[in-house]
């Protein structure tokens, strides 16, 4: 166990331009969101957070969570994704200090990354700690539990980006190389993701 953060994996989203939901598309032989857990769960962390809200039903039957793993659903989730970062914060451990967040579409994010930005967080003290990619931040990224409340004030779709935007003397860095990892919202995402053509409603 590493610290006391709560994992947060945001997967509540409709995927309304793919027609069907993108966390139960086959990759590697599992649902697309298993990866995304997976990562939070070879991490160390002691409480994992995963938000479902469209099919929430039918997802969490699809997926496998260990222990210390929970799942909550958000049933505003189509007024944003600050819903759901809302709802995971909202379900945190009451011990955990902070959360780190990913995207249960980024199958590319992997432990190593998790426990990496968290270890930083534990050595240096920041309120934010976030991956960059050849100098591009993406996720995953941690956020002391001071800045909770102004997280949960979010509106819309924008996430946690007007905040760190308004604050980047709160961020540190850590930098991994390499392509960051992409999300899959369209089919297109999705061959490239798989390498071969796919048709929807396949």
């Amino acid at each position: 166990m590493i610290g006391r953060v709560t994992g947060i994996v945001l997967a509540a989203g409709s995927s309304s331009r793919l027609g069907q939901p993108k966390q139960l598309l086959e990759f590697q032989g599992r649902p697309l969101l298993q990866h995304a857990i997976d990562a939070m769960e070879k991490s160390g962390l002691f409480d994992i957070v995963v938000v479902l809200g469209h099919r929430a039903a039918d997802i969490a039957e699809a997926v496998q969570i260990g222990p210390g793993t929970r799942t909550v659903v958000n049933e505003d989730y189509a007024q944003g994704q600050a819903t759901s970062l809302r709802a995971g914060l909202g379900a945190a451990g009451e011990n955990s200090d902070a959360a780190v967040v990913i995207l249960g579409d980024q199958p590319a994010i992997n432990g190593l990354m998790v426990r990496t930005v968290v270890e930083t967080y534990l050595g240096t003290g920041a309120k934010v700690v976030q991956a960059a990619f050849s100098g591009k931040p993406n996720h995953p990224t941690l956020f002391d539990r001071e800045l909770w409340p102004e997280l949960q004030a979010i509106e819309g779709d924008q996430g946690a980006r007007e905040v760190l935007r308004k604050h980047p003397e709160w961020v540190v860095r850590v930098e991994f190389g390499g392509e960051p990892p992409s999300d899959l919202d369209n089919w297109e995402d999705y061959e490239r993701l798989t390498g071969q053509r796919q048709t929807p409603g396949e």
